[in-house]
């Protein structure tokens, strides 16, 4: 091999390494997508990610070049329709249609495009995925409302945050503050049904690190220790930041505005839970920034992880009936990957979201800290453990009866 044409490899391989990484891909997928394109270009490498560090090694059959670097990266974000504009990228490569040059440039095009969606459509996004909660939890229209409202106040610190360096540092534990200082005002002079603790879990629910949590524990079971335990550790402390943040907000509140008495509303009918699946999908496309023509099969997936858990939950414990959804999920999105050609995150990661007990692991912090519980919790810290271990084996079955087309 050429110099010239190893170099041109390697800066490909490590660029399209760094763009799956801040798009979100979890380690063992990036590896294993990685791994597929070096044999394509006839290099061996190797590489280990991590959610802050990124190390390739790459080499030639004579071992005449070799080539290491390591990178300290920041945590990617999900970006869902960045990356299947890179997966059908790397198809094109992979068939011949494009030579690596053309595929280089393209990383650059992509990697140079906007949010699809604009600053109006994502604040609704965040307002809509606040409200829709709020509903999955069986409150009350009061509750829906005012969540709905807060949500938009919560995507107000979200737009500053990219402004300023100093505010994002500090973001989490602001935003839960913020909306525990709003809901105590709200339950003073506005409207005393509301259950404030519980506004305040749906207006930051999007900051909520269940999926986190849950890839994590997909990572250490497929062998990534150090990526999985480094996942796994970085939710549990944005979980203690958005804890003490509504702790420390609430008891603000309540000092400024006093503590109203709580007047229960009537709760909403359990049906509407599948409008509250719909309208949080629905958000979650925004928020994912998945493509237009991917939209009905995310909102498909939603349905699916619901439907299968809640039809298979009168003869299932609750944490076995998230195992028959996260199975129905995994087998969902594999299949998706060979109808659509394109990757199964784009469809997993919603299901997944319906399924995450995220929400639950806060509402066991609050009950540990506090022993009180805003809504009924009977032997949370079990079922919550219960439940993502379902999910991560859900995945695994998935996996062995429809085999992943592709491995992102």
């Amino acid at each position: 091999m050429h110099k010239a044409d190893f170099i041109q490899i390697r800066r490909f391989i490590v660029k399209l390494g760094k763009m799956l990484h801040k798009y979100g891909t979890p380690a063992f997928r990036q590896e294993a997508h990685l791994t597929e394109v070096a044999t394509y270009l006839g290099v061996h490498a190797s590489f280990i990610a991590t959610p802050t560090s990124l190390t390739f090694v790459i080499w030639s059959d004579k071992h005449e070049d070799e080539y290491t670097h390591a990178a300290r990266v920041q945590p990617g974000e999900l970006d869902l329709g960045s990356l299947s504009r890179t997966d059908e990228l790397v198809t094109q490569l992979l068939e011949g249609k494009l030579t690596l040059t053309e595929a280089d440039q393209r990383l650059d095009e992509i990697d140079a495009l906007p949010n699809p969606y604009n600053l109006l459509a994502t604040g609704g996004a965040f307002c809509l995925s606040s409200g829709a909660f709020a509903m999955l939890l069986g409150s009350g229209w009061h509750d829906v409302l005012w969540s709905s409202l807060v949500g938009l106040v919560v995507y107000g610190w979200v737009l500053w945050a990219g402004q300023s360096r100093r505010v994002t540092h500090m973001l989490e534990p602001m935003v839960a503050m913020t909306a525990g200082l709003l809901a105590c005002a709200i339950s003073s002079y506005l409207d005393a049904s509301i259950n404030i603790r519980l506004v305040v879990l749906s207006s930051i629910i999007v900051f909520i690190p269940g999926l986190a949590l849950a890839l994590g524990l997909a990572e250490l079971s497929s062998r990534h220790l150090v990526s999985g335990t480094a996942r796994v550790m970085d939710a549990i402390m944005l979980l203690f930041k958005l804890y003490f943040g509504a702790f420390l907000g609430i008891a603000f509140g309540f000092s400024l505005f006093g503590q109203a008495e709580f007047v229960p509303a009537p709760q909403l009918p359990r049906w509407m839970a599948w409008l509250a699946i719909l309208l949080l999908c629905t958000a979650l496309i925004v928020i994912f920034r998945i493509r237009l023509k991917h939209a009905p099969w995310a909102l498909l997936s939603g349905f699916i992880a619901y439907g299968a858990s809640i039809f298979s939950a009168p003869y299932l414990e609750h944490g076995l009936a998230t195992f028959v959804g996260a199975f129905a999920v995994g087998v969902y999105s594999n299949l998706f990957t060979r109808l659509a050609n394109a990757p199964a995150s784009i469809v997993v990661m919603q299901g997944l979201i319906v399924l995450v007990p995220g929400s639950k692991t806060y509402i066991g912090l609050n009950s540990f800290v506090s022993g009180q519980d805003f809504v009924s919790a009977e032997h949370i810290g079990q079922e919550t453990f219960l439940i993502f271990m379902s999910l991560v084996a859900g995945l695994i079955f998935a996996n062995v009866v429809m085999p992943t087309k592709k491995a992102l």
